[in-house]
């Protein structure tokens, strides 16, 4: 039956290469490109929007550039972990007990013909794997063995038909009512990496890693569907049974996403930078629509600082999609020239959430995009970065402290609002470790967002913003278009440094050391307490021995400084090594100790406790007030965040 539907499909207009041209397969790496092309996706495609489900034809051409000969080929279906048995929900149900299964979250991807030149039909001799887990009820990744093996530089062409079922939409990719969001709709084949097939299984904490190359897309969906995509619309064509066929293409990318609904309004606009000009194109949902501006100033604002700080965007649009109501599943996602947003039908001005949804999505154009690091085992490269970058462009478009939120009397930032999140599970994993091996779900965010941006804001504390921006826009420039490891990232900031950082990263990245540094004690005594008759004492004239007593209770060694102030004004400030777990500093002064605080700059993020930071001598009761005050903040905060996720 399928086979059936497959050939009836192709009646019905699917494609031979002629409808792309009829090139061969090397004029699609000839081109002048920016990234070393491995593949090329040509795909047709036709969207049943009653029965969700999506009929494909795909020619994939690899390119062997890995200097030896191949027969084997993994490929990811990524639809099929949207199955109860799949690794991906049995880790959801592990972190999330509460979690149900449901019909309705049910997605596949059936592999219909899988054919080489010159090997025949090899649809019956793949198999699945399961590299990550050994789970056999996980169908994600599929195998497929030559019976001859490709030779280093030469070019195989797979000509695959799938039949995909989309899921509702449950994380990143489905369907909500009438909104599609066609994301990992197709299969897509790994990535030779560090001398190996990279393709891993689809894990609940895991994201994505494929090879740059070309896109040349059709989908045929109802006239009166507004469609959104990666790359460039080349041409539309409507038929005779109520549908139209769109074409795209896209070059030097490494995914292809896509999302339509029949009621998006479309916003455009257009933004300058150093590479040209890049055309914005908002899909808005009606509901909301009176927040395109908001969207538009975040996006903008954004595009300008990256350009002027790390490097251009060398292409030439962006798309947003607005999720509608109920699909916040498929919002605050990356795909290459594409990203979703957020929001609420009701979001007030100073909340900024849907600002810092399109801010982030549009980071990761740079770090999952274009650096295109492995987010399966080195996720902090893509997500951590974004976060720290997150933190300075929030500064910058809207300050701080108040960033992220100046609503009611509450304020925050949207640094504060990352270390949060790292403190919540700050020494269970280092952030070296794979996505899908973090103690759960949390633990993986905790750490890959929240820490790694509260210590690469604690490195730009030790080393200067300059030097962390000059790091930045190296490694950017450096390793675009390419799949970069961590320590590629680590040895490019030491040489932008001019210094070996290894004891930071040993412990930042490497390990799970905790940063705590205290003030444990600060007193003043009178030099000459031991006399029966005591002068009376005269300020400025009677003299003290002051004593300022500083402890290391985490296990993180950082240098940090300290500043003590005397109550006639003078302060000086000491700097700590922090090797020992304990110094004490000793003062002879005509004045008496009044205060004594580590980091005074609050340059060190990453420190775990900041209310031990500092002592003063005599109790003041507006500290307990703002204790207090800070609680009631966290608490509404919270539920402001819980009510827009919902």
């Amino acid at each position: 039956m399928r086979r059936l539907v497959l050939m009836l499909g192709i009646a019905l207009g699917f494609p031979t290469l002629a409808l792309f041209g009829g090139q061969p397969a090397g004029e699609h790496f000839a081109r002048r490109s920016l990234s070393e092309r491995v593949v090329a996706y040509q795909i047709e495609s036709r969207l049943d929007v009653v029965n969700r489900m999506i009929e494909g034809r795909e020619v994939l051409s690899y390119r062997n550039l890995t200097g030896q000969p191949l027969d084997q080929f993994p490929f990811h279906l990524y639809l099929n972990a949207f199955q109860p048995k799949s690794t991906l929900i049995r880790e959801l149900r592990r972190d999330r007990p509460l979690f149900q299964w449901e019909e309705r979250y049910r997605g596949s991807i059936e592999v219909e013909s899988l054919e080489v030149a010159g090997a025949g039909e090899l649809v019956g001799q793949a198999r699945f794997i399961q590299p990550d887990d050994g789970n056999p009820d996980d169908r994600t990744v599929l195998q497929v063995r030559l019976p001859r093996p490709v030779a280093p530089g030469a070019t195989v062409q797979f000509k695959i038909a799938f039949r995909a079922r989309l899921p509702e939409i449950l994380m990143r990719t489905g369907y909500k009512r009438d909104f599609f969001m066609g994301a990992q709709w197709f299969p897509k084949v790994g990535v030779w990496w560090q001398g190996a097939w990279n393709c891993h299984q689809f894990h609940w904490t895991t994201e994505f890693f494929a090879d740059f190359g070309t896109y040349d897309v059709r989908l045929t969906l109802p006239e009166n569907y507004v469609v959104a995509s990666s790359g460039e619309e080349t041409g539309s064509t409507r038929n005779k049974d109520g549908t139209k066929t769109v074409s795209y293409h896209a070059d030097d990318i490494h995914d292809f996403a896509w999302a339509a609904a029949p009621d998006f309004q479309v916003v455009e606009d257009a933004w300058k930078g150093s590479a040209g000009v890049v055309k914005i194109r908002l899909l808005m949902s009606p509901d909301h629509l009176h927040q395109a501006q908001r969207y538009l100033h975040a996006l903008k604002g954004t595009m300008e600082l990256f350009d002027r700080w790390y490097g251009p965007y060398p292409y030439n649009r962006i798309t947003v999609v607005d999720p509608p109501h109920g699909a916040a599943g498929a919002g605050g996602m990356e795909y290459p020239t594409l990203i979703t947003a957020g929001t609420r039908r009701w979001t007030p001005a100073g909340q900024r959430f849907p600002e810092l949804v399109v801010e982030h999505e549009f980071g990761h154009q740079y770090w999952y995009g274009m650096v295109a690091s492995n987010e399966f085992e080195d996720a902090w490269l893509d997500e951590g970065i974004d976060n720290y970058t997150d933190a300075k462009i929030f500064d910058q478009l809207y300050g701080r402290p108040h960033s992220l939120l100046d609503l009611w009397g509450l304020t925050a930032d949207a640094a504060g609002l990352l270390r949060r999140n790292y403190l919540s599970w700050p020494d269970t994993d280092p952030l070296s470790r794979s996505a899908f091996q973090y103690m759960h779900g949390a633990a993986y965010g905790a750490a890959t967002y929240g820490k790694t941006a509260s210590a690469l804001l604690t490195l730009e504390g030790f080393l200067g913003e300059e030097v962390m921006r000059r790091a930045l826009r190296t490694y950017f420039h450096r390793y675009r278009f390419t799949h970069p490891t961590e320590e590629d990232f680590l040895k490019t900031v030491e040489e932008v440094a001019g210094q070996d950082l290894r004891w930071f990263f040993d412990q930042a990245v490497y390990g799970t050391q905790v940063l705590d540094y205290a003030i444990e004690d600060i007193r003043s005594d009178r030099l000459d307490w031991f006399e029966k008759r005591l002068a009376r004492e005269r300020k400025g004239e009677t003299e003290y021995r002051s004593i300022v007593l500083v402890r290391r209770r985490g296990d993180f060694v950082f240098p940090v400084e300290v500043e003590v102030k005397f109550d006639n004004g003078k302060k000086v400030r000491e700097r700590w090594d922090g090797r020992d777990r304990w110094v004490r500093y000793t003062y002879t002064e005509k004045a008496r100790i009044v205060s004594a605080e580590v980091d005074p700059e609050h340059r060190v993020w990453l420190d775990r406790d900041f209310y031990n930071n500092s002592r003063t001598v005599e109790a003041s009761p507006g500290a307990s007030r703002k204790l207090a005050a800070y609680w009631l903040f966290v608490w509404q905060f919270v539920a402001q965040m819980l009510a827009w996720l919902a």
